[in-house]
């Protein structure tokens, strides 16, 4: 898995349309990116792994 998700998905054509961060029970933040590109729309979910380094990523069609 890639240590840059968003930028991957900026050079694939995607836009950054909304932003959002939110605390998870204050253990972890989880960032989440509105994208858009060619009328299809994704959310990315970026937060830092609990253990380790990197970071875990999820996305959502939408």
């Amino acid at each position: 898995m890639s240590h840059t998700p968003l930028s991957d998905l900026v050079r694939q054509g995607w836009q950054v349309v909304s932003y959002s961060v939110t605390d998870s029970s204050g253990e972890t933040w989880h960032h989440n990116f509105l994208l858009a590109r060619n009328s299809q729309h994704k959310v990315l979910t970026v937060r830092k792994k609990m253990l380790g380094d990197g970071v875990v990523t999820t996305e959502m069609e939408v």
